[in-house]
């Protein structure tokens, strides 16, 4: 038991220690230039107080050779063939100029010829292709000239390590080719993901909506001869109806083809722009709203995000006005002022007989945002002014919807100047 708990403490102990060695590893290894520095001067101290074992060299040409070996060191990541090269003609140097004890294994210090070996991997591993069988022959023709006999196998064993160091970088890239084909498999299943939804979506509008719209178009066009109804406004009101629910069905048709196309993404659905607002005007009236209209805006001035969000707000403002003040008089105005587009959607307090015709509803007038009070558990509030706000406050806009004394309007001011992105606001 005393020894297991020795033991414990003792591994303990080893692994504190342990730990700020492997951070400062970890962090060397992220700062390869700091490293290499590192090392270099550690090659730069140990070749100054060595080589005069080896070497008969004087004092003060130590630290400019101990210098020439350590150089390659901080050269081996930016430039492999540079420091090679470095290497080799210090090697060169060292065989030919600075003569060696008899009993030296080598022409040169142990430290020059790691070094020489380690700018031999580098360039593997770094240097173009073409580099690299010049650093082989030529480190083999150094190498069989300058060492001794028992040594000149390194000639060949350069070679070897030359291949090593192939070997490697050839694993780093097959490493990094299984990456790139990885995070293409993902990206195409998640490509083909987003494909079957909008496939799955596609569907359920064909099914649902598209159906049903089909349907109330066909009831508008017998409704007059099924009912045998001669009153024009009767039938006038039947093809408004008709209208609105071809127009509806032709936008779900649009929204269908691009949720079916593969190579179009979401962004590319039909989106509507101010030139659309005059039929958007056309169809309210048709539908029975007693809608006045002033749009004093080139449409070809505006931007196409912010020609979205002015259709959007003007759209959602009265198809709220519709809904929540029915019988309500409702105003729209579109102009340009001094580089902005304002657009003002205004409603007046229905008339007497709309509050008689509320079937239990009362309605205050505020139909371009907020509204009536049914009877159940509605708790009245706005619709859609969130997302107006939103929308307009996207493209650098203001806007503004209250009450204004029994009425309700919404005032929506964009710059023209910019290109806003369309993209989420469709």
């Amino acid at each position: 038991m005393v020894g297991s708990r020795v033991v414990g403490a003792s591994g303990r102990a080893v692994r504190r220690l342990a730990q700020p060695l492997w951070r400062g590893v970890r962090t060397l290894a992220r700062h390869a230039d700091v490293a290499l520095g590192l090392l270099a001067l550690l090659t730069f101290i140990v070749t100054w107080s060595t080589m005069s074992i080896t070497h008969d060299v004087p004092m003060s040409l130590r630290p400019v050779l101990a210098l020439c070996v350590a150089l390659p060191v901080v050269l081996l990541r930016r430039t492999p063939f540079v420091a090679w090269a470095v290497a080799a003609g210090t090697s060169l140097l060292w065989w030919a100029v600075v003569p060696a004890f008899f009993d030296s294994p080598m022409p040169w210090p142990v430290t020059q010829f790691l070094v020489l070996l380690a700018t031999i991997v580098a360039v593997g591993l770094w240097s173009p292709w073409r580099e690299i069988p010049v650093v082989v022959i030529a480190t083999g023709v150094l190498l069989a000239a300058a060492m001794p006999d028992d040594l000149k196998p390194w000639a060949l064993g350069q070679a070897l390590v030359m291949g090593v160091a192939l070997l490697v970088r050839w694993l780093v890239i097959s490493r990094r080719q299984i990456a790139v084909q990885q995070d293409e498999v993902e990206t195409e299943r998640a490509r083909r993901a987003v494909v079957e939804e909008r496939s799955r979506i596609a569907r359920e509008l064909h099914d649902v909506v598209a159906h049903h719209m089909s349907m109330i178009v066909v009831q508008a066009q017998s409704a007059p001869l099924r009912h045998s109804l001669s009153d024009p406004q009767v039938v006038g009101e039947f093809a408004a109806i008709e209208g609105s629910a071809r127009q509806a069905l032709t936008e779900v048709r649009s929204v269908l083809g691009v949720l079916r196309d593969e190579r179009g993404p979401v962004e590319t659905a039909p989106l509507p722009d101010l030139g659309q607002l005059p039929s958007l005007v056309k169809a309210s009236k048709a539908a029975g709203m007693p809608l006045t209209s002033r749009l004093r805006l080139d449409a070809g001035k505006v931007p196409p995000g912010t020609a979205l969000v002015l259709y959007r707000v003007a759209q959602e403002s009265l198809a709220n006005a519709a809904r929540h003040a029915p019988g309500a008089a409702v105003e729209l105005t579109l102009e340009e002022d001094s580089g902005w587009a304002r657009l003002m959607v205004r409603n007046s307090p229905p008339p007497a007989p709309a509050l008689a015709n509320g079937a239990g509803v009362r309605v205050d007038g505020r139909g371009a945002g907020a509204g009536r009070e049914p009877e159940g558990d509605d708790d009245g509030g706005g619709n859609g002014i969130p997302g107006m706000f939103e929308r307009v406050r996207a493209v650098g806009g203001t806007f503004e919807a209250e009450p204004v004394g029994d009425g309700f309007v919404v005032i929506a001011t964009v710059p023209l100047t910019g290109r806003p992105q369309v993209a989420g606001l469709g």
